[in-house]
């Protein structure tokens, strides 16, 4: 069982280890980058959204956050599950809170990138509606048209 809410900086160190599992698990170095340094500045101050999965004990067990880049087109960062909760349906719950937001703002179409090596994610965005546009030094870019909300 778990809650997606928007981040809250109560939860920055948990969030911090939850992303730094999953890298591990992915078998990349783990590392922050600036943007997840900074969420708020980063991501609701943009007028973006960063949300965090949080399991029954209030632990981070997974994320995922959107970076708006015209009226209508929005990527996906940071969509990470926390090892052990793979496979339980909270990638796709993440995803679908995502989508509803880009619906809600008007959004058509979703960017995501990722590394060749993310076999996981070459299987969950194709399942989403996402198809390959591009491949550029071991980075995979998919794109999803979605419908915008009616007005």
């Amino acid at each position: 069982m778990f809650n997606i809410i928007p981040f809250q900086e109560e939860f920055r160190d948990d969030t911090i280890f939850c992303l730094l599992s999953a890298k591990d698990a992915l078998g990349e170095i783990p590392r922050l980058n600036e943007d997840f340094l900074h969420i708020q500045e980063y991501y609701f101050d943009k007028g973006d959204m960063f949300w965090i999965a949080l399991d029954e004990n209030r632990r981070v067990i997974g994320m995922i956050g959107t970076d708006t880049i015209s009226n209508s087109e929005m990527w996906l960062r940071r969509l990470f599950i926390k090892p052990e909760m793979k496979r339980n349906g909270l990638g796709s719950a993440l995803y679908s809170v995502a989508e509803k937001y880009a619906i809600t703002k008007g959004i058509s179409i979703i960017h995501t990138r990722f590394f060749d090596s993310y076999i996981e994610a070459a299987k969950f965005y194709p399942a989403k509606g996402f198809v390959e546009t591009e491949r550029h030094e071991g980075l995979r870019h998919m794109i999803k048209y979605i419908k915008k909300a009616n007005p």
